[in-house]
């Protein structure tokens, strides 16, 4: 579905990912784990255009992506909550739900129904702002607002940052419904142990470059072990 080749990007003309190669296939899960500033999130925002492309190609069902604006990005099917939530939170629960009309010119009330039937809770809170809603909560509504386009990926940077280790299980709890509904996931974490356990495949990142990949067996790494685990 997804397959990116020789990607270098960054910001600034400072090169972040140097030469990537990466790919997705339908309805897998991909995690994709490493140390702060290895490009996890440059990977991500290169995937949604946001941030400079200097060469390569990242191509979904074959049609290439570079250049694309985001409208056209989010009606192709691809969908993205970035690292720390980023909802609006001076609107309610219902407008942070029918804000992406801008890129399909109508949000149907089927769609956002279907939305609160996977997320029962946010019906109830629709008219309450955002900014009023639990921390486990706000990340719920940055994941339903991905999925009100019917995505058929989503790329989510760090869901658990900042959530106690209650809600992390939720919202990961939640991810694997998520996929198990046909969505493709691609997950950047810090928390790797979760992360490697819900994906089918994973991706060490270092420096810009993928330096590990494997299955869940890749817990058990000394590199990934001394990195992650102390050593344990």
């Amino acid at each position: 579905m997804l397959k990116i080749t020789a990607l270098k990007s960054g910001y600034n003309q400072m090169e972040v990912l140097k030469g990537l190669d990466f790919e997705v296939g339908e309805k897998e899960i991909v995690a994709v784990i490493g140390p702060n500033g290895s490009g996890k999130s440059t990977l991500l925002k290169s995937i949604f255009n946001l941030c400079e492309i200097y060469s390569g190609s990242v191509k979904f069902y074959e049609k290439e992506l570079v250049g694309l604006p985001t409208f056209k990005l989010i009606s192709l099917g691809v969908s993205y909550v970035p690292q720390g939530r980023q909802i609006f939170n001076n609107l309610t629960v219902r407008e942070n739900l029918e804000v992406l009309s801008f890129a399909q010119k109508n949000i149907s009330v089927k769609q956002i129904n279907e939305v609160y039937n996977f997320f029962p809770f946010l019906r109830n809170k629709e008219n309450d702002l955002a900014q009023n809603l639990s921390g486990g909560q706000q990340q719920m509504l940055a994941l339903a607002r991905a999925l009100i386009i019917k995505p058929k990926l989503l790329l989510l940077d760090e869901p658990s940052l900042g959530l106690s280790p209650k809600t992390t299980k939720e919202v990961f709890g939640r991810i694997k419904e998520i996929n198990l509904s046909g969505v493709a996931v691609i997950i950047v974490e810090q928390n790797a142990k979760q992360a490697v356990q819900i994906a089918s495949r994973t991706y060490v990142l270092e420096d810009g470059h993928i330096v590990l990949t494997g299955g869940r067996e890749i817990l058990e790494d000394k590199r990934i072990k001394n990195i992650y685990f102390g050593g344990r």
